[in-house]
């Protein structure tokens, strides 16, 4: 009834409306008379209850003068006749996953949100995902997006229909003008008590509210401090207050009369300021102004759902935001929201631009009108951004990417509004306080925030030059090239900036600031490269924009030459120059323009544009300025590589680095080089040979007999000498540009991956990094990789390599531009190392280079010009002197390659005639200086007999081979022939002295070989000689019956039982390296171990456990839910040594950052001094006692001592203890506390040594410790029990996980770990010594109560109730205690031992049996193999289960063999360590009768089903004392559950081959503790498959009185503390061992090119990788989770503690 008056009034309201003269000032009054009465009525409101009153009272009427109708039968009609919107337009929260494709895109900007992506053709192509972050919405559906498949399955395009209902687009244009125009109005409000007249209430109430902004400057701890002592709040009300004003922007924290208001904002401000200089920000407002913006911020999400119903109503909503305002000074609607967008608060933010993506940006036509709005209003938007205080996601400015890289937007934006111009002049403007007197740029103390946004204005610019025009018009030209010439402007500020001058004297005081300077050019990087596109797409464009950059550069009037020009002479050559020195006179790295230019005309070379050049420039250009700065530049860094510039400190040191790095190099070193390659190619060869050598500062020491003593100064000249050689071989060899020589972008990039991979095989990753990214971060890469290298791929850890192919190794130039010292370094000794191994010599031979094009083929000329040759002989010349300061054996390293001219006139003589030829290059290097023996040619010959230069050699000896071939080029006549007739004495008899000295070498080494193996030799003989009574003292019938004893008694178990062999085990420490020999009273050796608990083998995951230190856990439960394991790496010390070892590392640690994280030394962690596994305990290694049976005399004691017997014995045993320790007045067994806690005099000491009690006692405390979770106590009466239990509970894991790798049971272990495992049965078989034996006995009668009901009492378990193997090893470890009365120690004899592990195997195993048929849910399987008398007793025994259940009568099998299999295996392996009997030969393959042999090891009939035949009167009794338990038979109804047999394998749960089925797992994930939708962290429990929303605090629970996060709650129960979690948008793995420790780990996925994606920084698509899951999982199962977080924690310096707690 209620629901039909409501709608019966919106309707009546709305008909009024509509009747009304002026219906907008109608809805106006109305919302303004009902938002007070709704809004802000109480401090903390119902959002759920106000929200209803919203939707009845305001938004339902509205709705139905939008209508005309009831709104739900208007929407369906208005739906019924639209269609589908084409465009997605989600828009993407931070955090959220994003997908780019990389073939299809237009830019990387491009991106999908997941649902679309999945339903897209993209899935199947070259794709990359990324994290979002926020604020970009996806591009499904826009057409200008993608070269191809612009729309999913979802978004194909349909024909929008217009909104046909009659009125509807009026009565649609009305409501949004009056609505969006009033919430405009209060959003851009700033009155804090008034509202606007039209607004103003009937009558004012007195209430206020005080509301704190949100900002960037304090910190979540500081405002929760500041709310807490200004608004009297608790801690968690303070802490719920910080984080919605840190989501929303602000939060009402006090409302009240205005001066309470007032004096709470004076307190947050004075709290605050005392915590920051900057106080927090705090306005007080009135309960009117903040209802009415709390609903004008309700609207924002109302508009966007009644925009989502139809296209039509999206246009209106467009066409009234952009409507220009009534009034003549106001802008529109949407400009108004721009305009205050950083005045606003986060939330009213998030507002405006969610409302601007789900309708501007969704319709084209509009989407450009707010372009050119946008553009309009871009200077005012980046000068309020770059004051603000916010991240750039949430600021209005962020919406340029969807606007610039539009590219149909984007050109007419250039044409229409010049938005190029706009972009830079506003970068001008900003960057205006920092220009110099000489209008430059000059950093120096810089605000670095205001600077960084700044320069993501750089990024709209970058934008807007994605996508170069196909076709131009005249006004296309026009505006680009103004822009240009503006950007022009930008760089003129730039080059030049930042000048430096060597420092002389003293070092530098401060260090000048550099990398604002940088962080621009880096910046400018893809910028400057889009430019040049651009201009190449339009020949006139280029031309033009060449000579605007050539005249740029001219009115730079950065370092003018102090002096006027002078000449200099060498050789007969005159070069007229300033004069300029480098290292007196200022310089600077900066030069964009001139490398502008160099990019422009190799432009103008690519394309052809050249040839038309002369239209537009001046001929008579001064190439020799072009140069000039680029070599002031390269002879700056050569300087500072020669030491010269020490003094000027790291910061130009870092800038010379970068000047090379990859990420910079492309536009600055390179360019430079282009640039000396175009004054080389115009200028005369020897002048700018000439003008190097004086830049070089070079131009005395090769020109005269300039001489020095001072060292240091010969050093930088050697220094120099090898840079300036470097940079001439760099000038001529350098081709491999497009424009330069005929090249393409690809041969570049296959030349970069060669030498690449030259260095060492790489990573797909390394090779990234190592190239140069263009502007949409591509590399080019995957084109080149198949056709240079070959894939090998990755095993279980590391990653997938590239190794460089053979055919292209001749490709590798030693003195490739691109290599810093250290990879030149190392690609040379890799490739001689290789040659080496081919058995070639070491010539790293230059490769042949493509021959340059036509305007650069002039630049070989400088191979052949006299100045070169003059300089090589010089070099030479003090080389063949040997004068050691004055040449290195890099300049004749160098030399070589510098002789490249020899490669070109070899070229030039095989494809012309010798006459044709004018290159001559060998004729001056044999000619020039011959008179003297002087000439190139013969200082090198001289230079193979120089023993100084022995590495140098083979490159030598194949230059002078160059000579002769060239030579016989010339005149035509054979090589061969020529080379052997004239080739000089010492070049004959090298090659022979090198040929004998590898023969001589060779047999010495076999002769080495040989003396070693008869050395080896004599040493046998001499063995066999000294010991020959081992070998003598044995007949060989006596070693045949043996062997065939020992095969016939291969029983561990009864009077059959094998001897154990007697070995003397002597061992050695790894601490002292000292040998000596376990013995029972030597001092104590012990093991490294470490005890853990593990939910490893559960059944039953996640169960919660009673932490109740009262109960012995003497029974463990089926499901093994959680157990003590003990696992040790083997390695062996001295406890003596192990003691001290262990104080010393408690002594280092403690001193060391965050040591708690790696070991926790409060519960004796430290890490294996050799292996450094974490081990926490160590075990004491016993001896095992040789025991030899008399068989005779067993199996007449057999004959008498029956089961039956057995148990009467023990029976009365037990019963005569009870008479002995029962207290008068007592009904039950009660031992005295005074047994319970006393230890058994003298028992354990007359045994064995004080040492190995001591640790034992160690070992035990820790077993019970950690396994109870409880402190140390070495007198609980537990203590024994935790000892048998983790001896149990190892020897299971052990088990499972031999089984799960299909392993056999003995002789897959390895030696360390079968020795730790029988070094734990041993500790726990001696544990009862240490204990009271009162103690020990009362354990065994309980645990043979659970056997014998006669024994039991109440609290006795059923047979379901217990895990049998457990019981087992306590009660054969046990029952030695019925032996013993007060200090008597009556060991039971050998006869004895046989039979009471026996009796005590056969009754375990029985019930077992039981346990598995009561258990087993299977009834239609087959018990396979039963035949005949096996058959027989299968059928009695369920026929009697049967009849003592009273339940049907079981007719078919089951498979229990199966069930029973892996006791008997545990059964087996805890035998074998107990006796040390060795087991058959069938247990250590996995062919034969497996369980034939393993039953006979157990001294158990082939047929378990048999023992019950054996037994049949004492058992059948006994049956029907087991099935008549109470649990029992409930668990037969169904009442309680129980475990099948075999157990279930635990394994880590099954993942999703693609990553991407992952990620969309996570992001339909929604926390169960939050409603809104800001990022989380979705991590999965690798155990049991739960999502858990991971360091967030709105699932933070409390631990043992901790608050922890979701992932330490869930390992509390999942894993005992152990997890193993996958972090899904971070494709990361945590490891995690405590609440305080934990660790990352690689994700078991990995890409195509063999690696791990941690953060998705690459984003390329992600596979599972079976080997490393595998991996994960035996990590897990081998109990090493523990072990890892150490190790990985013990190499990492931790500087800071992560909270792993809060995870």
């Amino acid at each position: 009834m209620a629901e039909g008056e409501t709608s019966l009034n919106g309707l009546e309201l709305s008909k009024r409306w509509r009747d009304a003269a002026d219906c907008g000032a109608e809805m106006l009054r109305f919302v303004v008379e009902q938002v007070p009465q709704i809004y802000c009525l109480e401090v903390e409101s119902n959002s759920q209850e106000e929200e209803e009153v919203v939707q009845s009272r305001l938004l339902q009427p509205l709705e139905c003068f939008l209508f005309g109708e009831d709104p739900q039968a208007g929407l369906e009609k208005l739906q019924q006749g639209s269609a589908s919107s084409q465009l997605c337009g989600r828009v993407f929260k931070e955090g959220e996953t994003v997908y780019s494709c990389r073939d299809c895109a237009i830019d990387p900007t491009c991106v999908l949100c997941m649902d679309c992506f999945q339903d897209s053709v993209h899935k199947g192509h070259r794709y990359k995902m990324h994290a979002s972050s926020g604020g970009g919405f996806c591009d499904c559906g826009d057409l200008e997006a993608w070269k191809t498949g612009p729309c999913c399955s979802k978004h194909d395009p349909g024909a929008p229909t217009a909104m046909e209902t009659p009125g509807l687009r009026e009565r649609a244009q009305k409501l949004f003008q009056v609505l969006l125009r009033y919430a405009t109005d209060l959003l851009v409000w700033e009155e804090s008590y008034e509202l606007a007249a039209e607004l103003q209430p009937r009558v004012k109430e007195d209430t206020y509210y005080c509301v704190l902004y949100n900002d960037e400057h304090h910190s979540y701890d500081h405002v929760i401090y500041t709310l807490q002592r200004s608004v009297q709040c608790d801690h968690s009300e303070a802490h719920t207050h910080t984080a919605l004003i840190d989501k929303e922007g602000r939060r009402a924290v006090k409302r009240g009369k205005l001066r309470s208001c007032q004096q709470a904002k004076d307190l947050i401000r004075s709290h605050s300021e005392h915590i920051s200089l900057q106080p927090l920000r705090v306005e007080i407002l009135h309960s009117a102004v903040m209802a009415h913006q709390s609903f004008a911020m309700r609207l924002g999400t109302w508009f966007q759902q009644i925009i989502g119903y139809s296209v039509g109503f999206r246009q209106v909503f467009c066409q009234v935001a952009l409507e220009p305002s009534s009034e003549g000074d106001q802008p529109s609607l949407i400009s108004r929201l721009m305009l205050h967008d950083s005045r606003l608060y986060k939330g009213a933010r998030k507002f405006i631009h969610e409302l601007i993506f789900c309708s501007l940006l969704m319709e084209t036509e509009y989407k450009r009108r707010f372009a050119i709005e946008f553009t309009k209003h871009y200077k005012q938007l980046q000068k309020d951004y770059t004051l603000d205080d916010h991240e750039r996601s949430i600021s209005i400015t962020a919406l340029s990417v969807q606007i610039f890289t539009v590219p149909t937007l984007a050109r007419q934006l250039i044409e229409e509004g010049n938005v190029i111009k706009v972009i830079v002049d506003t970068v001008m403007e900003l960057l205006s306080e920092h220009l110099d007197a000489n209008h430059r740029f000059h950093f120096q103390g810089y605000n670095s925030d205001k600077f960084f946004r700044i320069q993501v204005i750089f990024h709209d610019l970058r934008y807007i030059l994605i996508s170069k025009p196909s076709l131009w018009t005249e006004e296309l030209r026009t505006q680009f090239l103004e822009g240009f010439r503006v950007f022009l402007g930008l760089l003129h500020c730039m080059q030049g900036m930042e000048e430096v001058k060597r420092q002389f004297g003293q070092h530098i005081e401060v260090e000048p600031e550099w990398e604002a300077g940088f962080s621009i050019q880096r910046q400018l990087r893809h910028i400057l490269v889009m430019f040049q596109d651009w201009c190449s797409s339009d020949e006139t464009v280029l031309l033009l924009s060449f000579r605007e950059c050539h005249r740029a550069l001219m009115r730079c009037n950065n370092q003018p030459f102090q002096s006027e020009a002078t000449d200099y002479y060498m050789c007969k050559h005159i070069l007229h120059v300033s004069p300029y020195k480098v290292s007196q006179e200022p310089v600077s790295i900066h030069l964009p323009i001139s490398r502008a230019l160099a990019g422009l005309y190799v432009q103008l070379c690519y394309t052809g544009a050249v040839r038309r050049l002369h239209e537009f420039m001046d001929p008579s250009c001064d190439f020799t300025w072009f140069a000039e700065h680029p070599l002031r530049c390269v002879v700056l860094a050569a300087q500072v590589s020669a030491e010269m510039w020490r003094r000027n400190g790291l910061s130009l040191v870092s800038q010379v680095y970068y000047y090379h790095d990859v990420k910079c190099r492309d536009e600055m070193y390179d360019k430079d080089v282009i640039m000396l390659q175009i004054a080389a190619s115009k200028m005369d060869p020897n002048h700018f040979i000439m003008l190097i050598l004086q830049r070089f500062e070079l131009f005395d020491v090769f020109n005269g007999s300039l001489a020095s003593k001072d060292q240091e100064l010969l050093k930088q000249w050697n220094r120099l000498t090898e840079e300036m050689l470097y940079l001439l071989i760099i000038i001529v060899g350098e081709r491999y540009v497009p424009g330069i020589s005929h090249v393409t972008k690809e041969d570049v990039t296959m030349r970069e991956v060669i030498h690449l991979l030259c260095i060492q095989p790489m990573a797909h990753s390394s090779l990234v990094k190592g190239l140069p990214e263009n502007e949409s971060h591509e590399t080019g890469l995957e084109t080149v990789i198949p056709k240079v290298a070959t894939f090998k791929k990755p095993g279980v850890s590391g990653h997938g390599l590239y190794e460089v192919k053979k055919e292209c190794l001749p490709e590798f130039n030693p003195f490739f531009f691109h290599y810093s010292k250290s990879q030149h370094s190392k690609a040379e000794d890799a490739q001689k190392k290789r040659r080496t191994q081919e058995g070639s010599d070491k010539a790293l031979r230059p490769p042949v280079p493509p021959p340059f094009c036509p305007a650069f083929s002039s630049i070989v000329h400088l191979l052949c010009c006299d100045i070169l040759i003059h300089i090589l002989r010089r070099v030479l010349q003090r080389a063949v002197e040997d004068r050691a300061t004055y040449w290195t054996e890099a300049m004749i390293q160098r030399v070589p390659f510098a002789c490249q001219g020899l490669l070109e006139e070899k070229a030039q003589l095989g494809a012309s005639t010798v006459e044709q030829v004018t290159f001559d290059f060998s004729l001056k290097a044999r000619t020039i200086g011959s008179e003297h023996s002087k000439s190139v040619f013969h200082l090198l010959s001289k230079m193979t007999a120089l023993p100084s230069l022995e590495a140098q050699k083979d490159m030598i000896k194949w230059t002078l081979q160059m000579f002769e071939m060239v030579k016989c080029l010339r005149e035509k006549s054979s090589p061969a022939a020529s080379m052997s007739v004239e080739q000089t004495k010492p070049e004959e008899i090298v090659p022979d002295k090198d040929k004998a000295e590898r023969k001589r070498k060779a047999e010495a080494a076999k002769l080495h070989r040989q003396k070693i193996m008869a050395q080896m030799s004599a040493m046998q003989k001499n063995f066999i000689e000294s010991h020959k009574m081992l070998y003598d003292n044995m007949p060989e019938s006596s070693q045949g019956d043996c062997a065939m004893e020992l095969g016939e008694l291969c029983v561990a178990v009864g009077p059959q039982r094998g001897s154990t062999p007697a070995e003397r085990e002597v061992l050695t420490c790894i601490l002292c390296q000292e040998e000596q020999e376990v013995q029972a009273r030597s001092p104590a050796m012990v093991l490294t171990a470490c005890v853990q608990r593990s939910t490893v083998l559960t059944q039953c995951r996640g169960k919660t456990l009673a932490n109740n230190e009262t109960m012995y856990p003497l029974f463990m439960p089926p499901d093994l839910a959680v157990g003590t394991h003990t696992g040790s790496c083997g390695h062996v010390m001295h406890a003596t040594c192990w003691q001290k070892y262990f104080e010393a590392v408690q002594n280092t640690t403690r001193n060391r950052l965050h040591a708690e994280l790696i070991i926790d030394l409060e519960n004796g962690e430290y890490m294996c001094p050799l292996c450094k596994s974490l081990c926490n305990t160590v075990v004491p290694l016993i001896p095992l006692e040789p025991l030899t049976l008399n068989y005779e005399n067993a199996e007449l004691v057999g004959q008498l001592l029956t089961l039956p017997r057995w148990i009467q014995i023990l029976s009365a045993r037990i019963k005569g203890l009870k008479s002995v320790t029962q207290g008068p007045g007592k009904d039950s067994c009660v031992i005295s506390q005074s047994h319970l806690r006393g230890e058994s005099p003298g028992l354990l000491q007359v045994k064995y040594s004080d040492s190995i009690a001591e640790m034992l006692v160690v070992c035990a405390t820790t077993v019970h410790r950690v396994g109870l979770q409880t402190g140390p106590n070495e007198l609980c009466p537990a203590v024994p029990v935790m000892s048998w239990n983790t001896c149990a509970f190892t020897i299971q894991a052990i088990e499972n996980l031999l089984q799960e790798e299909d392993k056999t049971l003995f002789g897959s272990l390895q030696n360390r770990q079968l020795a730790g495992l029988k070094a734990v049965v041993q500790f726990s078989a001696t544990q009862r010594l240490k204990s009271s034996q009162a103690v020990i006995q009362k354990h065994f009668t309980d645990m043979l109560g659970a056997l014998l009901p006669t024994m039991s009492s109440e609290s006795t378990p059923s047979i379901l109730e217990v895990d049998f193997f457990h019981l087992l090893v306590g009660l054969v470890l046990a029952i030695p205690a019925l032996y013993q009365e007060e200090a008597v120690d009556l060991q039971p004899s050998a006869v004895s031992s046989a039979y009471n592990h026996l009796y005590i195997l056969h009754l375990v195993t029985m019930a077992h049996v039981v346990q598995v048929l009561l258990s087993s849910t299977d009834d239609t399987a087959v018990f396979g193999g039963e035949e005949g008398q096996a058959e027989r007793a299968a059928v009695e025994l369920y026929a009697a289960v049967s009849q003592c259940t009273g339940g049907p009568n079981w007719s078919l099998f089951v498979p229990t063999a199966v069930g029973v299999t892996p006791f008997l295996r545990c059964a087996a392996l805890f035998f074998n360590c107990l006796t040390g009997v060795p087991p058959p030969e069938e247990l250590s393959s996995t062919t034969g009768r497996y369980l034939r042999a393993l039953c006979s090891y157990l001294a158990l009939p082939c047929d378990v089903f048999q023992l019950f035949q054996e037994h049949r009167g004492t058992v059948f009794p006994l049956l029907q004392r087991w099935c008549g338990h109470p649990a029992v038979t409930k668990a037969l109804k169904g009442e309680m559950q129980t475990i099948s047999y075999p157990r279930k394998r635990n394994r880590l749960i099954e993942l999703p081959e693609d990553y991407s089925a992952l990620l969309n797992q996570a992001s339909h994930f929604q926390c169960p503790n939050s409603t809104d939708d800001e990022r989380k962290h979705p991590t999965l429990c690798l155990f049991c498959g739960t999502i858990l929303c991971s360091q967030s605090t709105c699932c933070h629970s409390q631990l043992d009185g901790e608050e922890v996060g979701a992932c330490t709650a869930h390992a509390a129960t999942c894993g005992a503390g152990v997890g193993m979690f996958l972090r899904i948008r971070e494709c990361e793995m945590v490891l995690m061992a405590s609440k305080t420790r934990g660790s990352t780990y690689p994700a078991p996925y990995l890409d195509d090119y063999g690696e791990t994606d941690p953060q998705l920084g690459r984003g390329n698509p992600l596979h599972l990788c079976p080997e490393r899951y595998r991996k994960l999982h035996q990590l897990w199962q081998q109990h090493c989770i523990l072990e890892e977080i150490a190790r990985s924690l013990e190499v990492v310096n931790v500087m800071f503690a992560f909270e792993w707690q809060m995870l």
